[in-house]
């Protein structure tokens, strides 16, 4: 069977199995439909709770960008998993005893203040969008190139999924969906690396076939630098000074930003109790390092492939793969020299190939002329990536919107059912704006990931850990660097992504930090205005100072009353 055949038949199986669970596991009250009723088991969640971190940015863009970008790539790999750490270990048992299901509600109860839960809800909202817009452009890659539809018709067929099952099952709905996307997404990023792991090193295990011998008994890493510098890019496993500087900026502004992503942290609340909210972030770490471990492996195999099968060779003898990425608008040739030769190469003025880094996953195995249903199984697997993020971030969007803005400021008598209407109809505007903003992302799909971290990290991270760490913060502190920290940093990314609007260059950046660094400047600039502000400004009454004391005291799986 062909190609298209067998993406219709998996990605086919793949959504009904999520539509049943969405029909079956549909919320039927607020608390299911926020937190699935705090009943999720400890594994089920850390399934969950991987699928949701592991978006399309780590699916499909992250091992796009390392084959591209090298050593240098290896940022998204440690800002990613450090910032899970982080979170795990240090902000999220804390939060899930303060009793707090959103991040704006815990800003609002631990700062007693109605003006900070506001900011933090337009902040949570910002994050959101920016983060699912990143999505929509990852299942708009894949739909364009395996159902051979246009891009923009992929985005709608993405947003007709998730709105689907989203607004139906609410957290309980897309928690158990979550479990089994990520059931097909590590199968479908790990098979073909084993195959083409042993098929070009002979080593069944990718982690190790990196770092593994060819043939010839070149290593393979030697051979990718040699394949590299011969068409004048630089060595794959070296990296420059200004890489250095955006390597700690972007490492920094992913790992705080992860610490501060509503959609992670709500996720330790499915739980029953504390001690299970621990035992989920075990689990989901697990589950995450398979994939992360075997991407940089993903990477190497990719870009030795393509430079062998490309580089100064006839274009009318590409292969088939080539000349549908082609039609998909994702691959662009221009025979500048009029030789019918690709010229694949570093400098730009000759050379005569662009490829869009985000297919770079998807295209592998066709690179590597592996069975047609493996090829399939790796656009099932973008898809449930995509999706699976998607649904928790236009969940916390709803929540943002019904819980945090309708029943706490506009309507507090709403009942529960009012309330879950509400909810519904916010992910029903939220994911249709979502796809259309994602029909022209301001980058590749890592790339829109990473603003989004640092939006977080400018403007949550501080908030979120000073507030549990900081008896002394107050109010007016959390509010003003909230607001300071992502003003500057969403001014910053405007100002320097010409996709925005914006009117910079590269050559203006400060200190040569790229925008999806920034946050991590904008993070100092937050925590530094909040603890002056706090300094200068009356301390907290001292309920919520004790309150602080509380949450920081090991009670097992006691819940803290909060302060209204």
């Amino acid at each position: 069977m062909s190609v298209q055949t067998w993406t219709f038949i998996i990605v086919g199986i793949t959504f009904a199995i999520y539509i049943s669970i969405a029909i079956w596991a549909r919320a039927g009250s607020t608390k299911e439909f926020y937190v699935a009723g705090s009943s999720v088991s400890p594994l089920a969640n850390g399934m969950a709770t991987a699928a949701d971190w592991m978006s399309a940015a780590s699916y499909l863009s992250m091992a796009g960008l390392i084959s591209f970008m090298g050593y240098s790539g290896s940022q998204y790999l440690m800002g990613w998993t450090g910032g899970y750490v982080l979170l795990a270990l240090l902000l999220a048992p804390y939060l899930r005893k303060f009793g707090k299901f959103t991040v704006p509600d815990f800003i609002g109860e631990r700062y007693y203040s109605k003006q900070a839960r506001l900011v933090a809800l337009i902040c949570a909202i910002f994050v959101s969008f920016t983060y699912v817009v990143g999505q929509m452009k990852g299942v708009g890659v894949a739909f364009a190139r395996f159902l051979e539809v246009p891009y923009t018709t992929g985005i709608f067929i993405g947003i007709a999924i998730v709105f689907f099952y989203a607004v139906l099952g609410g957290m309980k709905g897309i928690t158990y969906t979550q479990v089994a996307q990520y059931c097909v997404l590590i199968f479908a990023f790990t098979v073909p690396a084993v195959f083409i792991s042993l098929q070009m090193v002979n080593n069944p295990i990718p982690q190790l076939g990196m770092g593994g011998t060819v043939s010839d008994g070149t290593y393979l890493l030697d051979k990718l630098n040699m394949l590299s510098t011969d068409l004048g890019f630089d060595e794959y496993t070296s990296m420059g000074m200004d890489d250095r500087i955006n390597v700690f900026f972007i490492t920094a502004a992913l790992m705080f930003g992860t610490a501060g992503l509503p959609h992670v942290i709500v996720r330790f609340f499915t739980v029953p109790r504390v001690r299970d909210a621990r035992k989920s972030a075990g689990y989901a770490l697990l589950f995450i390092a398979i994939l992360y471990t075997t991407a940089p492996a993903v990477a190497v195999f990719a870009r030795t492939n393509l430079l062998q099968t490309v580089s100064n060779q006839p274009y009318v003898e590409m292969p088939t793969w080539f000349n549908k990425w082609e039609e998909s608008k994702l691959i662009t040739f221009e025979d500048k020299n009029k030789d019918g030769l690709i010229q694949y190469v570093a400098d730009k003025t000759q050379n005569e190939l662009v490829i869009d880094r985000d297919i770079m996953v998807l295209a592998n195995p066709e690179i590597a002329n592996l069975p047609s249903w493996v090829i399939a199984l790796v656009v099932a697997g973008g898809l449930a990536a995509a999706l699976s993020t998607a649904a928790g971030l236009l969940l916390v969007i709803a929540t943002s919107i019904s819980h945090d803005l309708l029943k706490k400021y506009l309507r507090p008598n709403i009942s529960d059912k009012g309330e879950l209407l509400a909810a519904r109809i916010s992910i029903a505007a939220a994911v249709i704006l979502a796809g259309l903003a994602g029909l022209n992302p301001p980058g590749f799909v890592a790339q829109v990931v990473a603003l989004a971290f640092g939006l977080a990290a400018s403007s949550f991270f501080p908030a979120i850990i000073l507030g549990i760490f900081d008896k002394r913060m107050n109010k007016e502190g959390a509010v003003a660097g909230m607001i300071i920290g992502i003003l500057f940093t969403t001014a910053y990314i405007w100002y320097f992504k010409p996709q925005l609007g914006g009117p910079g260059t590269p050559d203006g950046y400060w200190f040569g930090i790229k925008p999806e660094g920034i946050g991590t400047l904008g993070m100092f600039i937050n925590m530094i205005i909040a603890l002056v502000v706090s300094r200068m400004t009356p301390a907290p009454p001292q309920e919520v100072q004790d309150l602080v004391e509380d949450i920081r005291i090991p009670r097992g799986a006691s819940e803290v009353k909060s302060v209204h």
